[in-house]
């Protein structure tokens, strides 16, 4: 993958984008954060502290996030983990009544152009 994401990202709040998670290693380019970039077609930018519920939902509308891939760098997710979700897919959760809390300050401002700010902000950490 040859691009990078960009060094002045910023969340949702205005702020400089911090981190959501090393552990599990996080973001469409596997660097710890929600950044992203026009190959990020999915727009994994919502910082999200996944819930039962949330990947429960995930599997049943065909998107597998608990079962490892290493082939994809991606260990499996389990409830409490933080993971950069696909801002319609939170959308998608948040509707059904099953989206899961963000970490604001490491939502990607991208997510504003598809997720209103009140919905974010309501589902807070």
């Amino acid at each position: 993958m040859s691009e990078l994401p960009e060094a002045e990202d910023r969340n949702v709040l205005g702020g400089t984008l911090m981190a959501c998670s090393y552990a599990p290693l996080t973001g469409f380019f596997r660097d710890g954060c929600c950044s992203t970039g026009t190959l990020d077609t999915g727009r994994h930018v919502v910082c999200a502290k996944v819930t039962e519920e949330f990947l429960a939902f995930s599997l049943s509308v065909g998107n597998d996030l608990s079962t490892p891939r290493p082939e994809y760098r991606f260990p499996g997710l389990k409830p409490g983990d933080r993971w950069c979700v696909c801002a319609l897919r939170w959308l998608e959760a948040y509707k059904a009544g099953v989206a899961p809390p963000v970490l604001l300050e490491a939502t990607h401002e991208a997510a504003l152009r598809l997720v209103p700010l009140d919905y974010l902000k309501e589902l807070a950490l």
